[in-house]
């Protein structure tokens, strides 16, 4: 059996486990089809990034399980998990792969609601009478 590569991916709350086979391009998220799970052509192409940017795409099977987030930060998460694995599989990828950012983990994360304020920041509306 061929090796597995387990890597883990994560963007904002969202955390992607993926697992990398080498195969004919198949894409599975939480058991379904990753077209069908990321249905808007961008995320798509989001999630495709790191076999364009390496000429890999159709190369290697990926089993993703993703959970918390929403759609854009899974996708971002999914493509940080897909680059680690690639750059496990193949070092040489590993240049190409740092230059877009794709093994850099952004860590903005949505600030927290502060006491006495409406939102983090946003203060409630002053009223001088």
């Amino acid at each position: 059996m061929a090796e597995v590569i387990n890597t883990l991916g994560r963007r904002k709350t969202a955390v992607a486990r993926v697992y990398l086979t080498p195969g004919n391009g198949t894409i599975t998220v939480n058991g379904r089809d990753f077209k069908e799970y990321f249905p808007s052509e961008v995320l798509q192409i989001v999630v495709n990034q790191p076999f364009t940017t390496t000429n890999t795409l159709g190369a290697y099977d990926i089993k993703a399980n993703l959970d918390g987030g929403g759609v854009a930060g899974q996708a971002e998460a999914l493509r940080m998990g897909i680059s680690r694995a690639l750059d496990q599989v193949n070092p040489e990828f590993h240049t190409a792969l740092k230059k877009v950012g794709f093994l850099t983990r952004d860590d903005r994360m949505v600030e927290r609601k502060k006491p006495g304020r409406r939102k983090a920041r946003r203060r409630f509306q002053f009223s001088k009478r």
